[in-house]
């Protein structure tokens, strides 16, 4: 039998053991990362179909593709206002971990342009997914083989007198038309229309002379030989070698810079979320877009759609945005965009 000192010896060392063991069991609880406990509502401030839709539609079809999430992620447009009311929707859920949104220019020019009470900083950055890129177009029929060639033209012809189509009003097209006229000192017919779309059918028929499209707005008509491609407004080529056309890839279209025209405009596709979320709730989604950006079909969206594949979090995204912003603010002063 053993002794009283033996037997209390044994249950102390049960205790122990037990209470080692229930450590273990608890500390990876303690320490489980932050997730998603509820679904998640990504707000589009835009209207369905046109890029920023069609990106959060990607991103949400390859977290439910791959199994990304746990919880589902719903898309939903707010539109109104150009943006303003999704973005005021995020501003407003404050501590919410359970909304995101995505962004892209008209985060700096729709408060510029109509005076609504937001600003970036009210939201929290998660990361840059992407750069979207214009492109100037003009009817394959005319004679301009570069951009320097149609900015001559320009000129010649006097100010007012050539017409600039774009999406919109106060937004990126005329934005990009803007500082076109201030580094070439020339002077364009702004006509806005709804979309992208409209925009290229409109210089396929030689209503307007120009545009400054997105790739993917005017892919179909560049590669039927209706539209030519003069110069990608970046300061890099796209790195695309596959032949779109006949004769070029995307790769094949020289900068704005490349050709005498010195301007440059990129447009953000980028991910935010409420104010005042915890660095546990921003991170989850830093890892979670990182591992969309990493998959074989966000790859192939990108090259189909032509666009830079900069992506960026943390303080270098915050710098980005910082000079965006002055970079706005200073066009669209000079356009007299701003809200009176």
């Amino acid at each position: 039998m053993k002794s009283f000192h033996a037997r209390l010896k044994t249950k102390v060392a049960t205790v122990a053991a037990a209470v080692i063991a229930a450590a273990g069991l608890v500390a990876p609880m303690a320490a489980q990362a932050w997730e998603p406990s509820k679904p998640v509502e990504f707000v589009v401030p835009a209207g369905t179909g046109g890029g920023a839709d069609q990106m959060a539609r990607l991103i949400q079809g390859i977290i439910v593709k791959h199994n990304l999430m746990k919880q589902s992620l719903i898309v939903v447009n707010k539109s109104g206002g150009a943006g303003a009311e999704g973005f005021l929707s995020v501003k407003e859920a404050k501590g919410d971990p359970h909304k995101i949104i995505i962004t892209l220019s008209n985060l700096f020019t729709t408060p510029l342009a109509t005076g609504v009470p937001f600003n970036w900083k009210e939201m929290t950055p998660v990361s840059m997914m992407a750069l979207d890129q214009f492109v100037l177009w003009v009817n394959a029929d005319t004679p301009y083989k570069t951009a320097k060639q149609y900015i001559d033209a320009v000129k010649a012809a006097g100010p007012n007198k050539m017409k600039m189509g774009g999406t919109g009003s106060k937004q990126e097209d005329q934005i990009i038309t803007v500082g076109l006229e201030k580094a070439t000192g020339t002077k364009f017919i702004y006509v806005p229309f709804k979309g992208g779309g409209e925009v290229a059918v409109q210089l396929v028929g030689g209503h307007i002379d120009s545009t400054v499209n997105n790739p993917a707005e005017a892919v179909a008509q560049w590669r039927a030989g209706k539209l030519r491609a003069l110069c990608v407004f970046d300061d890099q080529r796209l790195p695309y070698k596959a032949k779109v056309t006949d004769t070029q890839s995307w790769n094949d279209i020289p900068t704005c810079k490349e050709s005498g025209v010195p301007t440059d405009y990129v447009m953000l596709r980028g991910i935010f979320t409420s104010p005042g979320v915890s660095a546990d709730q921003i991170k989850y989604y830093v890892d979670l877009l990182a591992k969309v950006r990493e998959t074989p079909d966000w790859k192939a969206a990108m090259e189909q759609g032509a666009f830079n594949q900069t992506s960026m979090s943390g303080a270098d995204f915050t710098k980005w945005l910082t000079t965006a912003e002055a970079n706005h603010r200073q066009l669209m002063t000079e356009a007299g965009f701003l809200a009176k």
